[in-house]
């Protein structure tokens, strides 16, 4: 199968989904193509286990979609940069500690705690992993996912305030997962020795550097964005930002996830401020969510396809689903201890520490991480987890969030309002 024909299969599949989704289903785009990629994949499987269909061909096609490459060094750079072109910065700023400490402290306490529980559970279901193979599941299972968390923010109720702070904390704890991530699998593969000096000269060119770059990316195309009044050289301009720009980052091997998230504020904020006219900010603006809708149909059902090359067995499928509980309480304790350590945060956001456990979703970005594994004994196991993980996001969070968003804000205005005196009776 050449490119083009590989290509206009997923846009076929993605475009046909949509509509069903939409003309049936009314599910937010993302949760319900998603199912039914999901859905049609699993009847396949059924159906190829009865030996009525072979799925060899299949199995061919979604193996050269080459999931993890085809989203970590192609569509990942512009759903951030579309992610970020609409965050307030000063809002931001008003939050910095809240989302700092949620994107170093809670990934790395998630991952110490998802990992300490995977190699127990691991064990409990008859396929013992590594303690140190269970870290590098816990690292790469507890960033939540920007593109996932975008797209279902927008269409639940939650406050603006800590919208912000969930879509922060979601555009920059990539960072430090993947440096952790990377630093752990080295370990655990024994291409790494545990090194503070390694750690932290690595967290600095990879995260710090990433951030840098991105500043550098948004300055200069602010910049020749400001020289110029064509929408069509403008959008050039920002298509060039996440193209080439993410291309470049990695031949320089900074963070390309960070770089984008930077440089899409600094366009967001200041260039469209600045050096953007009205008719171009609106073009601008349609463009990109139009990309980032497209994007995020098309990664949905690719996430939906993939299931087809997992090779599941009943002993990891027990494990991802005992894995679901303890991501779940790892997520607690990530948001709030940092809620704990900011009494102000605290108070600033009722019903906080629930909406974020909640709305914390996990999405292709671990299922990305995990398919880029190395050939182990312990691959298999760690891809049916962080898939079965995934699904239970997407699918379960993804749908009720909006109504246990309601429920917690209900609870807290309830319990903030004044209460009423009963009537005097002499």
């Amino acid at each position: 199968m050449t490119p083009f024909e590989l290509l206009a299969t997923v846009l076929s599949l993605t475009a046909i989904f949509s509509w069903i989704n939409h003309r049936w289903l009314r599910l937010p785009p993302t949760i319900g193509l998603m199912a039914l990629a999901l859905s049609g994949s699993l009847l396949l499987l059924g159906l190829e286990r009865a030996n009525i269909v072979d799925l060899a061909r299949l199995t061919a096609l979604v193996h050269a979609v080459d999931f993890d490459t085809t989203l970590l060094n192609g569509m990942l750079g512009a759903l951030l940069f579309a992610g970020s072109l609409h965050v307030d910065v000063a809002e931001l700023r008003a939050q910095w500690m809240l989302v700092g400490l949620m994107s170093t402290l809670g990934v790395l306490l998630s991952t110490l705690i998802v990992g300490v529980g995977s190699w127990w559970i691991t064990s409990f279901v008859g396929i013992p992993v590594p303690f140190a193979w269970c870290l590098v599941f816990g690292a790469l299972i507890s960033p939540t996912d920007p593109i996932a968390v975008g797209a279902i923010l927008k269409s639940v109720g939650v406050p603006k305030r800590l919208e912000v702070a969930i879509t922060g904390e979601s555009l920059f704890n990539d960072g430090v997962g993947v440096v952790v991530f990377l630093v752990l699998l080295g370990v655990a593969s024994g291409s790494a020795r545990v090194d503070i000096g390694h750690v932290a000269q690595l967290f600095a060119v990879d995260a710090v550097g990433g951030c840098l770059y991105g500043a550098a990316l948004g300055w200069l195309t602010n910049r020749m964005l400001a020289k110029v009044d064509a929408y069509e050289v403008e959008i050039l301009l920002t298509l060039a930002l996440t193209t080439g720009g993410y291309a470049l980052s990695n031949r320089l091997h900074v963070s390309g996830p960070l770089a984008m998230v930077v440089a899409g504020l600094m366009v967001g904020n200041h260039g469209r401020a600045y050096a953007l006219s009205a008719q171009s900010r609106a073009r601008l603006d349609e463009f990109w969510e139009l990309v980032d809708a497209f994007l995020n149909a098309t990664l949905f059902v690719l996430m939906g396809v993939e299931v087809i090359v997992i090779q599941f067995s009943g002993a990891s499928l027990g494990a991802g689903l005992l894995a679901i509980p303890l991501v779940l309480f790892a997520r607690v304790s990530a948001s709030g201890v940092p809620l704990a350590l900011l009494p102000e945060a605290r108070r600033s956001h009722p019903g906080a520490l629930p909406i974020l456990t909640w709305a914390g979703l996990r999405g292709g970005i671990s299922v990305a991480l995990a398919l880029s594994l190395p050939a182990s004994n312990h691959r298999t196991t760690l891809i049916t987890m962080t898939y079965v993980v995934v699904c239970f996001s997407i699918l379960v969070q993804g749908v009720s969030v909006g109504a246990v968003v309601k429920r917690v804000l209900s609870k807290a205005a309830a319990a903030s309002a004044p209460s009423t005196p009963s009537a005097f009776t002499p």
